[in-house]
């Protein structure tokens, strides 16, 4: 298990079973995904970022017009986000230590496997490279009624307790986790975020009560729940009941 298929689980049971058969392929954002992949793998190393650049240059680059050639205006605003990082001294500080770290452990009677952008086992520390619209965005969290930033939108705590814990089982070292997100604004906008230790806890105890179900889908024995809502349920979706206009929202 990693965190990111766990989160898949949580959103949609259904959908995430269908993509781990290899039945179902989500519609993903490729240029949000090459941004952020364009960013770590320049603060991985040279030799990586240049990897990264030469298997994606088609997409990267301008085909035609007076651009030709040419870094494409996203992946422009990636360099600028990248230097943004690069010149910043914090930055430069921080980021020392032991690049994509793979770090493995079990949680709850299940093997899970996370990889950290940067290990500082020296300094007790470890940081995730996170691209975002805004910092102070905020997003409507139906599981908790309230509006949250973009951090608990996305359940980075969870990702950031998992990989806290497999640094402890694989190390027998506590590490403090850090955030170091940079948005795509012009000009960007940075900081480094952390996470209340409660949080990670919370976190931690939705793995230990979801995952036994989510392991018995994944091994057949129960049957996948379907969010009703997402890209694979829609496409799927047969009329079934009549619903009420109140219904509509979500609550």
């Amino acid at each position: 298990m990693s965190p990111t298929w766990f989160k898949k689980f949580v959103a949609c049971e259904a959908e995430a079973l269908a993509e781990l058969r290899g039945e179902w392929a989500p519609d993903e954002d490729k240029t949000a995904l090459l941004v952020g992949n364009d960013l770590h793998s320049y603060f991985e190393s040279s030799e990586a970022h240049e990897r990264f650049l030469d298997a994606n240059k088609e997409v990267m680059l301008s085909s035609r017009g007076k651009t030709k050639g040419q870094l494409k205006s996203e992946y422009k605003q990636a360099d600028i986000m990248i230097g943004s990082l690069k010149n910043d001294k914090t930055f430069t500080q921080l980021y020392q230590g032991e690049k994509e770290s793979i770090v493995t452990g079990v949680i709850s009677g299940v093997k899970w496997m996370g990889k950290l952008d940067c290990l500082n086992l020296d300094r007790g520390y470890f940081i995730d490279l996170k691209t975002t619209q805004e910092l102070s965005k905020r997003f409507w969290d139906s599981r908790s009624h309230r509006w949250v930033p973009f951090v608990l939108k996305y359940d980075y705590q969870l990702q950031m307790a998992v990989y806290r814990e497999l640094v402890k089982q694989q190390y027998g070292i506590e590490c403090e986790p850090y955030i170091v997100a940079v948005t795509k604004q012009s000009p960007p906008d940075k900081a480094v975020i952390t996470i209340p230790h409660e949080y990670m806890e919370d976190a931690l105890q939705r793995i230990d009560e979801q995952l036994p179900h989510f392991e018995d889908v994944i091994a057949g024995v129960q049957a996948p729940i379907a969010c009703g809502s997402c890209a694979y349920c829609r496409e799927h979706k047969q009329l079934e009941n009549i619903i009420s206009v109140d219904d509509l929202l979500d609550s």
